[in-house]
């Protein structure tokens, strides 16, 4: 798929779902190919591995919703509220987030490679054990955020705000910073050294 975060178009439309087209709250197993939801209200669904693909989210709720071995593979997400969702163990590789509101997000496990979190407000977020290999957070808001245990080699970080988040555990390899702003941050010993060497220390025992 081309890469969205560089301006290329969403997904093409095949099938579109309005509100008054949806009413239902557990989905199981069930596949969506290049739909889209427009206005659609997801608010506390229940969501048992789901797959949608090439798929656009418009304008869509999906407060305290709860996303369990789902796929969300190259979607789009224009300005819909995720406040207090939770993903386990799903993947999103590819997706783009775009304009949405977040707060309390709860990621636990799962692949988010490639995805497009530009100058997202996550703060307060928690992700747990998830990869987000080659990620777009450039710019993005993670101050008091948990960043536990997360693969976040190549990940894009430009500019984010890290301040006070929790990033014990996660693989820091590529992180520059000088380009972060990592005032009062919580790291793990290892972490400390990788940080180090990358300012120009010399870490001696």
């Amino acid at each position: 798929m081309a890469d969205r975060k560089h301006g290329v178009p969403a997904p093409p439309i095949e099938t579109t779902i309005h509100a008054d087209d949806w009413d239902r709250t557990e989905i199981a197993g069930e596949t969506f190919h290049r739909v889209l939801f427009q206005g659609v209200d997801l608010t506390e669904l229940v969501d048992q591995g789901a797959s949608f693909e090439e798929c656009t989210f418009r304008n869509v709720r999906l407060n305290v919703s709860t996303h369990e071995d789902a796929r969300f593979l190259n979607c789009l997400f224009s300005r819909c509220s995720l406040f207090d969702a939770t993903f386990r163990g799903c993947k999103l590789t590819g997706s783009m987030f775009d304009g949405c509101t977040f707060g309390l997000l709860k990621i636990d496990g799962g692949d988010w490679s490639y995805t497009g979190l530009p100058g997202a407000d996550l703060r307060g977020s928690a992700f747990h054990g998830v990869r987000l290999r080659e990620a777009d957070l450039t710019g993005a808001r993670l101050a008091g955020a948990e960043l536990r245990r997360a693969d976040l080699s190549g990940a894009w970080l430009h500019g984010a705000d890290l301040t006070g988040c929790d990033l014990r555990g996660s693989d820091l390899s590529t992180l520059d910073p000088h380009t972060v702003t990592l005032k009062k941050a919580v790291i793990d010993p290892f972490q400390a050294t990788v940080i180090a060497e990358a300012l120009g220390l010399e870490v001696r025992s």
